[in-house]
């Protein structure tokens, strides 16, 4: 169980990683109006998130006292670099969380916000929020390349090529 979900926060990391490569300093703060929020707010709801709910998540609650999640819709960065960074501290604490996974402790009861969780059903739940948050980024990051774009999943318009690459590559393996 704990493979898995890593494979699938890996991949969630992974958009967001090709997203970053393909925008410059500006575009990672730009926002469509004052009541949107840019690529940098995102990172930092997110991995205030991730911060808060993995840190010490068997023994303590997920909502952490000093998190403050207004300010996370707050931009303090300056930098593209100082946006990745917490990025991959936020991502780092939850790939730490995975980590400490066991067959023993998958059922075991978390809290977040005092609300009783199994460990199993607290990733699944941001299995939910994360990547609705990294749909955004990228959706906004896709908005701003335009046709320069490199696509992070199947083509436009190429569908059955990809499907027909699949097969070939996965024949025989089963």
């Amino acid at each position: 169980m704990k493979d898995l979900f890593i494979k699938r926060f890996e991949y969630y990391k992974q958009l967001g990683d090709k997203a970053f490569e393909q925008l410059s300093d500006e575009q990672i703060f730009w926002q469509f109006n004052e009541e949107s929020n840019s690529i940098a707010v995102i990172v930092k709801h997110i991995g205030g998130n991730m911060l808060s709910r993995w840190t010490n998540f068997l023994t303590e609650d997920g909502e952490k006292p000093g998190r403050n999640r207004d300010e996370e819709f707050i931009n303090t960065f300056t930098t593209k670099q100082e946006v990745i960074s917490f990025w991959e501290k936020g991502w780092s604490c939850l790939f730490n969380a995975l980590g400490q996974i066991t067959d023993d402790n998958l059922y075991a009861t978390i809290y977040i916000r005092g609300e009783a969780h199994s460990v199993i059903d607290a990733f699944l739940r941001q299995l939910a929020h994360y990547p609705y948050h990294i749909g955004q980024l990228v959706y906004m990051a896709k908005m701003m390349k335009n046709e320069a774009w490199k696509t992070l999943s199947i083509a436009r318009n190429k569908s059955q090529e990809f499907n027909d690459e699949l097969k070939n590559r996965f024949v025989g393996t089963n």
